[in-house]
């Protein structure tokens, strides 16, 4: 990333991705997806973030999220397109987007000159994306572009989610962190979800977690206290390293210029977002 600050385009996702991301922590997808008989929470997830795949079986959803549960998974899907198909769960998680950013941002935000701007912006950093190796970012980007600059951002801030996500996977094989390893490292390390909310969003029980850890310091990574080890640090360090490298491409498309800008936008977008409540309080943390 030559013609980018060190960085840059990290942080820059690090702002543009909560916009994504407060979906899942809203109510407002279960409520579009209640009248459809999809009411279970994981459910209700696994289906918002899976239609873009269409009706996949629990197998490629298990692979393409990669931290869930396979067991968890198989109990809803493929049973959520048997109540809703992709497509109508598709236009439910975007009428779930335009409530949730009108109530959390206002609409004179979801309006403004600043979401047309950062809209423009994030759907040109998407432009440098690739589809090769990257299943959920490749079946996001075959959707069509909302015409509503806040829907259109939420897209592009969905894209971008999903091309780091994949090459993030990609790393967390390269480095043999299973599911559960790669999540109790991340938590480890400062910037992963608590402990409890893991357990009760991925399918995984204290005995599963614990055995995770036990794995984690058989290979050094991790001492008897739970904290990572130098060596774990080093490696938690060298996945995003090796993940900025592989989600390069969009922040290089952009321009510093346009990285900066989007940033910038993205980091009062966010900001207001978690002001007016958009996260749990005790979301992240090792305890």
């Amino acid at each position: 990333m030559t013609s980018l600050p060190e960085r840059a385009a990290r942080r820059c996702h690090h702002m543009v991705n909560p916009l994504h991301s407060a979906l899942y922590f809203s109510p407002e997808l279960g409520r579009e997806l209640a009248p459809y008989g999809i009411e279970d929470p994981s459910a209700v997830y696994l289906a918002g973030r899976a239609a873009p795949l269409g009706a996949v079986g629990p197998g490629a959803v298990t692979a393409t999220f990669y931290n869930f549960r396979h067991e968890l998974v198989a109990r809803h899907v493929p049973a959520v397109w048997e109540s809703a198909s992709p497509a109508t769960v598709l236009a439910a998680r975007l009428r779930a987007v335009d409530t949730m950013l009108r109530d959390l941002l206002g609409a004179e935000a979801v309006s403004s000159p600043q979401m047309e701007e950062a809209a423009g912006l994030a759907l040109r950093a998407a432009e440098g994306c690739t589809r090769s190796g990257r299943p959920l970012y490749a079946a996001n980007a075959d959707l069509p572009v909302p015409s509503a600059p806040h829907l259109a951002f939420w897209h592009a801030a969905t894209m971008l989610r999903e091309h780091r996500g994949d090459a993030h996977i990609a790393a967390l094989l390269q480095a043999g962190l299973d599911p559960l390893e790669a999540l109790a490292s991340h938590t480890a390390s400062g910037r992963g979800m608590a402990p409890k909310w893991v357990l009760a969003t991925r399918g995984y029980n204290a005995k599963d977690w614990a055995s995770a850890q036990d794995r984690l310091r058989e290979r050094g990574l991790m001492d008897a206290e739970g904290d990572l080890t130098e060596e774990g640090t080093a490696l938690r360090k060298e996945l995003e390293y090796r993940t900025d490298l592989m989600d390069s491409a969009p922040y290089e498309h952009l321009g510093a210029e346009g990285v900066a800008r989007l940033t910038e936008l993205a980091s009062e977008f966010s900001a207001a977002a978690a002001t007016a409540g958009a996260f749990p309080d005790d979301l992240f943390g090792r305890d």
